[in-house]
């Protein structure tokens, strides 16, 4: 697979992170990736996002070194990652599951990596308030986490990630357990961290409005392999394929199975209509002969069909069952 990159400006102390060539096997017969190349330069907020058992997870948890690569390697700027031991990587996590210390306060659990490091003491005390205030949870310090929501506690996960300055900020759908208006919040909450921090995050999805509210770049994945790079505006609008097309967008594009006739320069779709092609559209169809295409509509591009001589374009009959 071909390597891909984006390219910007990498401030000190940050470092790409580079996949060369990973492949992960569980047991004997389950690849979850194959031959998986990609680098992501710093400093960047990279999406992940596919249906369940793409390979999203595996590749969060190569990173952070809870799984390692059956063959090839992780690469964090000129360091082998996949050869160090988790704790020396550099990297903070935040999970699905929040995974707070039950028995400590919100203060403790913020500051608990600091004190591990032997970090200053007023340095620690320094740090949690200021990213307790600019989480909103500064109220919040003495309570245990039994006694916060369930936004509450994601935010205090985010603190507990922030705290440490790492230099690679991991995301394992931290959203999931939040009702819509939390994870709205949430969403625009880790875009202004990301905004301000400008630290390389790694964010796994498999809800498709997420991924396009909150990513730079998308990275969309199917069994263990890349099938497409890119902002989330050209995925969305130029898919490299029909996978891509129907994944991306609520509701889904419309394929519709169509064959170009090269010789009138019309395209007949679904049996029921013929349409003529030109201009950007036309350079993309090979016009020599026949031939078998799949064509993509967005439903926001469908509008009732009025009859009139003013109405161009591909007109499609049907009968609507479902409108949002």
């Amino acid at each position: 697979m071909s390597r891909r990159r984006f390219f910007r400006k990498v401030p000190a102390g940050l470092a790409d992170i580079e996949f060369q060539s990973v492949r992960k096997v569980f047991g004997k017969r389950v690849v979850a990736l194959e031959e998986f190349s990609l680098t992501i330069s710093s400093p960047t907020l990279v999406v992940l996002v596919g249906p369940s058992g793409c390979g999203k997870t595996t590749l969060l948890r190569l990173i952070a070194g809870l799984e390692r690569p059956t063959s090839g390697a992780i690469m964090l700027g000129e360091q082998r990652l996949d050869t160090l031991e988790p704790r020396k990587r550099d990297v903070a996590m935040v999970f699905q599951n929040y995974a707070l210390y039950p028995h400590m306060t919100v203060r403790e659990n913020l500051s608990f990596g600091l004190k591990i490091r032997r970090v200053a003491a007023d340095t620690v005390a320094s740090k949690v308030n200021g990213v307790s205030k600019s989480l909103e949870i500064d109220g919040l310090l003495d309570r245990k986490p039994a006694e916060l929501s369930g936004g509450q506690r994601q935010r205090v996960a985010l603190g507990r990630a922030v705290i440490r300055e790492p230099k690679v900020f991991l995301f394992d759908e931290p959203l999931s357990n939040l009702d819509a208006r939390l994870r709205d919040e949430m969403r625009y909450l880790i875009k202004r961290l990301y905004q301000r921090l400008r630290t390389t995050t790694v964010y796994v999805t498999h809800d498709q409005v997420e991924a396009m509210t909150i990513g730079e770049t998308l990275v969309v994945l199917r069994d263990g392999r890349i099938h497409q790079v890119g902002t989330p505006v050209d995925c969305y609008r130029h898919p490299r394929d029909t996978f891509v097309a129907s994944f991306l967008g609520s509701p889904p594009m419309n394929l519709l199975q169509a064959e170009y006739d090269g010789a009138s320069g019309s395209l007949r779709v679904a049996d029921q209509t013929d349409f003529g092609l030109s201009g950007p559209l036309l350079s993309r169809i090979d016009s020599k002969g026949a031939r078998e295409l799949v064509v993509g509509v967005r439903p926001e591009n469908l509008k009732p069909h009025t009859g009139g001589a003013g109405n161009q374009g591909l007109v499609l009959g049907g009968t609507v069952i479902l409108e949002e």
